[in-house]
């Protein structure tokens, strides 16, 4: 028989932290789990006593196992929050579980140095690496880390810091909940230099107005280089037109060694830095009209050194008007006045030459095909669904993005 089992969380202040209701679980508990460090501080009953560890296949496994209900499993915390019932439910069935959360010490860390935390990147450093987890940071707004033994705040400030990241307000908030609790405000720098207890959270409050660190150019590739790779504004990261997408575009603008080329609202310039990487010997033109993004386009394009990248400062069409004819064309659509760009450029595209559009909207997407059916086109569309890894604990998971959509027309000769 399947037994019920109830999770109940526990925070810093112990046993005295919980309801009455949680205390009447746990003393009626036929058998009880939790980590050998809670369960020593209960009073000894007639419950059967199950020391756990931190492996969370052999845990799954003893409770399986038990005869002896109810059952209770103490937890640190929010135990659906980065800890034990998240994993528990997966493997042995939602139906099966109970639980009875404690305010998280993630929760708290926020509270105490009063930020919100609805849209912060947050991880476990027991369970993730720290280089994917210093790349994550790279382009987060706000961040919280459950660090460890391993990865302490102060090795995590380095790490940050060793990779040019230093756009932070940084807070370790240790034995949240406890008498000796302690919040250390500083800057990364600051925190690299200093030593703290094993019990704490790492909260990251990024600078205003401050552009991502891009990523080492080791292993620049031609085309299809990762966002990260590229200085991007704030708070409009995530109109970079992302990395996969980006490769069947310029696949798709048919580019030779020597195009003429537009990329039209360059933004921060990925389309047109890896088309003028496709195309050394022909000339690319990237027309922004944000001054931020423009600033940030040309420093990328320094980067890469794509001296045959010419950067314009304007609105188009106007901004186009003295510009050479184009073999391709590479609009990214993200307002009302696509289906302008996309006429306007298509007057001026040289016979044979392709127009790639990509936009996000699908009244953008019909807009824009009509608009070339209507100058005698038949475009194709690709809708792009891409989904990306993210391990959590045991488990694999693909999270999804927002699709994606590219028309592409051709000129006939």
């Amino acid at each position: 028989m399947d037994h019920k089992i109830t999770i109940i969380g526990i925070g810093d202040d112990g046993f005295e932290g919980l309801t009455r209701h949680a205390l009447e679980l746990i003393h009626s508990a036929g058998t009880l789990f939790g980590p050998a460090n809670l369960l020593a501080k209960l009073e000894p009953g007639k419950q059967t006593i199950v020391p756990l560890s931190a492996d969370l296949a052999q845990v799954a496994a003893s409770i399986d196992a038990a005869q002896k209900p109810p059952l209770v499993l103490l937890a640190s915390g929010d135990p659906l929050f980065y800890g034990t019932a998240r994993f528990l439910c997966e493997k042995l069935g939602k139906e099966r579980f109970e639980v009875l959360p404690h305010v998280s010490s993630m929760q708290l860390a926020f509270a105490r140095v009063k930020e919100s935390w609805d849209e912060a990147y947050l991880t476990n450093l027991a369970t993730q690496s720290l280089p994917r987890v210093v790349e994550k940071i790279r382009s987060a707004e706000k961040v919280g880390v459950f660090t460890s033994d391993e990865n302490s705040p102060s090795k995590l400030a380095q790490a940050l810091l060793d990779k040019g990241i230093e756009y932070f307000t940084a807070y370790v908030c240790e034995n949240l909940g406890s008498p000796d609790e302690r919040v250390t405000r500083g800057t990364l720098a600051e925190i690299a230099g200093q030593s703290f207890g094993n019990l704490n959270v790492m909260v990251l409050v990024r600078h205003p107005n401050v552009p991502d660190r891009p990523a080492s150019m080791t292993g620049k590739r031609l085309f299809g280089n990762p966002d990260e790779c590229f200085l991007q504004s704030r708070p409009k990261r995530g109109l970079l037109t992302q990395s996969e997408v980006r490769v069947i575009a310029l696949a798709e603008m048919d580019l030779g060694s020597s195009s003429v080329v537009w990329d039209v609202g360059a933004g921060s310039g990925s389309v047109a830095i890896e088309s003028a990487q496709l195309a050394p010997s022909g000339r690319v033109y990237a027309i922004e009209m944000d001054p931020e993004d423009y600033n940030l386009l040309v420093e990328n394009s320094q980067t890469f050194g794509t001296e045959n990248l010419t950067p314009v400062l304007g609105e188009a069409p106007q901004a186009w008007a003295d510009l050479p004819q184009p073999d391709a064309v590479f609009v990214g659509g993200t307002g009302r006045s696509v289906v302008r760009l996309v006429q306007s450029a298509w007057e001026r595209l040289r016979s044979g030459g392709r127009l790639v559009v990509n936009v996000a909207s699908l009244d953008n997407l019909t807009s824009v095909e009509e608009a070339l059916r209507a100058l005698g086109c038949e475009p194709r569309i690709l809708m792009i669904n891409l989904s990306h890894s993210h391990r959590q604990f045991e488990s694999l998971r693909l999270e999804a993005a927002n699709p994606s959509f590219l028309i592409i027309a051709r000129k006939a000769d």
